[in-house]
Formats: structure tokens, C-alpha cells, sequence
């Protein structure tokens, strides 16, 4: 007889808490789920069976299959009602204070064991565990949208977080069918963070005079699905401007992390890309890769490289996790590791040494290698 799967609960019914969700109970785990929002917690349970339709019509699941799956998600009024939870991902709001008190609150109600998982992709997990009565059992459990089709989870501890929260964090996510990479609690994790270069290098190029078509079209020469600017019209460039404005915050406001002009601009103009229909690359145009589009690519993998070198260097992750992180997170054709051994590493480290030396003011120091870099 097989053992009964432990229960999963899940604070947040929005398109990620919800998928969320799928995830586990697809995975056969009894979700427990509520939502501080009573038209979120009444329409879940609809929402979810609209979500599969397209898998049943698809014969990728049946009738049956559905009405199993959504048996195993119950809906409560309350954060209480999840105590049977063996492990509770929360997914609200990015707000550092509703956070801290939906965790406070769970901790009354939640075995001792129960491990406290938060998706948060922008905030200090140790900031979210500051103030519980056991810190130590809460982690960070990033999954990246859509939750049931992306692989990807970071799992982020902070100081305090036991090595047993963190074993049953990662055994149940990886049950449930995802590629869990552990890193450091640190500004971005690995892919918010990694994936700055793809964008700011790209607006650098523009900034002296380079078009999006141009460079997207190197950058798909060199083999990724998309270029920086139509990802950012996917994204969203306020989306965007939003994520690389954080980060640049906590960063120090280090050029490697530059807020630059012409991505304000387009959030000023409303050309936000796909939601609006205008953007970076939208009205799109057909455009071959240019005569330098090697070098083109060339530039933004160095920066791409030299982030992940830097990422590395604070410790709390590994060479192979990033490279699959990003891979994974971003559906990359090769992580930062990896573009290190495609080039070599003298050709990346001449590549960043005349960036620097030809950089802008507002822009020196953005290429200086990171240490793992240098021979």
C-alpha cells in the first residue's frame, strides 16, 4: 500500500500560488490553500479546472485525471485551516510586512517540524524570517511563472535555516518534478540577477547607436530562443525596469547593475511591448544578423560571464547550478560557465578589459572581471 503523501499548503491564490498548487497536487499531494482575497478563494478551484482544459483537449490528460488532480486542492477561509501542512509555500504580495505576518501567524497553528517555504523573488529571506519564534525552518522556495511548466525552483536558505527544513524542501520539489538549485540569499538569487547583462548589455549597445533589430538578431545567430528586446517586450519593459531598479538598489547602485535611459524612456512612452503592442521590437521586423553580429554576442556573453564569475565568488551556490539556472530559468543555450569554456577564458577577459577601457564615465567599472575570472 503506498504511503499517503504528506500535505502541502499554499498561501496565495494568484496565478503563481494557484500553479503553485498544481504542482503539488499533480504530484499527488493533498494541497490546503487559502487567500486573503474571498473572489480568489471562491473562483480557484474554476480557475484551475479553465488552466487544464487546454492539456484535456490535447489528450495530454483526461476527464478523469482532471477531477482527481482538483479533488486533492481544498479552499479555506482561513491561514489556520492549513495546519495539517508538512511544508506551506507562501506566494502574496512582494511586500516585506505581509510576509513576515502571514509566517508570524502560521507559526501558532503548524507543527514544530512543518517547514516555512516563501516564493518571494525579490526580498531577503532573512528579513522575511526576522522576528519568528523559529526562524530556522524558513526557507525560499522560488518558482518561476508558469509554476507547472518551469522547472526551475531556487531554493534559498538563510543563515539560520536547518540543514532538515532544507532536505524537505528540496525531496518534496523535486518529487513533485522540478530542478531545485540551491543559492545564496543574496539580491536577484542566480537567475534575476545573471540576467541583468542580457538586458543592460543590450541597452548599452543601443545607447551608442545599435538597433534592437540588429542585436536581437545576433544574439538569435548565436543560438538563444530570444533576443534581449523582444524578451523585454515578452516581460514587459516595465516589468522589467521594475526588477533591474531593485537590484540596482541592492547592489550599491554598481554600474554592472545601471538603470539605463532608454528602458525608462519606454515605460515613460507606455511601449511596454506585447501588453501594449508597441515595444522594443514591436511593430516586429524581419532583420538578418548584421556582419559583426559574433562580436555583438561576444560582448554580452562576456557580461554574462563575468556575472555568473561574481555570483560565484560570494559563495552559497555552484558553477553547474548557475549554468543550469540559467538554462532552465531563461531557456538559455548555455549558462555563464559554460560561454567561459565555448570562448576561452582569455578571449571573455580581453572582451571585458576594452569594454572597460572604452566605457563611458557613467559606466567604469560595470566589466571589471571577477576574481574566478582571473588567472
Amino acid at each position: 500500500m503506498t504511503a499517503a503523501r504528506p500535505t502541502i499548503g499554499i498561501i496565495g491564490l494568484g496565478a503563481m500560488g494557484l500553479g503553485i498548487a498544481q504542482v503539488f497536487a499533480a504530484a499527488g499531494h493533498p494541497v490546503r490553500a487559502t487567500d486573503a482575497s474571498p473572489d480568489s478563494r471562491a473562483t480557484a478551484l474554476s480557475r484551475l479546472s479553465a488552466s487544464l482544459q487546454p492539456r484535456i483537449d490535447k489528450s495530454a490528460m483526461t476527464e478523469g485525471d482532471r477531477a482527481a488532480l482538483l479533488s486533492r486542492l481544498t479552499v479555506t477561509d482561513r491561514v489556520e485551516d492549513i495546519a495539517p501542512a508538512e511544508m506551506v509555500v507562501e506566494a502574496i504580495v512582494e511586500r516585506l510586512p505581509a510576509k513576515q505576518s502571514v509566517f508570524t501567524l502560521l507559526e501558532d497553528h503548524l507543527s514544530p517540524h512543518a517547514v516555512l517555504a516563501t516564493n518571494t523573488s525579490s526580498l531577503s529571506v532573512a528579513a522575511i524570517a526576522r522576528g519568528l519564534a523559529h526562524p530556522e525552518r524558513l526557507l525560499g522556495l522560488h518558482f518561476f511563472n508558469p509554476a507547472p511548466v518551469m522547472r526551475l525552483v531556487e531554493l534559498i536558505p538563510h543563515a539560520g535555516t536547518t540543514p532538515q527544513a532544507l532536505s524537505t524542501a528540496r525531496t518534496l520539489t523535486e518529487a513533485a518534478g522540478k530542478t531545485v538549485i540551491q543559492c545564496a540569499d543574496r539580491p536577484g538569487f542566480i537567475v534575476n540577477r545573471c540576467a541583468r547583462p542580457y538586458y543592460g548589455e543590450a541597452l548599452a549597445l543601443l545607447e551608442e547607436g545599435r538597433s534592437p533589430q540588429d542585436i536581437d538578431a545576433a544574439m538569435r545567430a548565436a543560438g538563444y530562443r530570444l533576443g534581449p528586446f523582444a524578451l523585454i517586450d515578452l516581460i514587459g519593459a516595465d516589468i522589467n525596469l521594475a526588477a533591474t531598479e531593485s537590484l540596482s538598489a541592492a547592489m550599491g547602485n554598481h554600474p554592472r547593475y545601471h538603470v539605463f535611459t532608454a528602458l525608462k524612456a519606454q515605460v515613460e512612452r507606455g511601449a511596454l511591448g506585447r501588453k501594449t503592442g508597441t515595444g522594443f521590437t514591436l511593430p516586429a521586423i524581419d532583420a538578418p544578423p548584421p556582419p559583426d553580429a559574433a562580436s555583438i554576442a561576444l560582448r554580452i556573453e562576456a557580461t554574462l560571464a563575468n556575472e555568473g564569475a561574481w555570483l560565484l565568488s560570494e559563495g552559497g551556490t555552484t558553477a553547474e547550478g548557475i549554468d543550469t539556472a540559467l538554462k532552465l530559468g531563461l531557456n538559455f543555450p548555455r549558462g555563464p560557465f559554460e560561454i567561459v569554456q565555448t570562448h576561452g577564458r582569455d578571449t571573455i577577459l580581453n572582451t571585458l578589459a576594452a569594454l572597460e577601457a572604452a566605457a563611458p564615465a557613467h559606466l567604469k567599472s560595470r566589466y571589471l572581471p571577477a576574481p574566478g575570472l582571473i588567472p
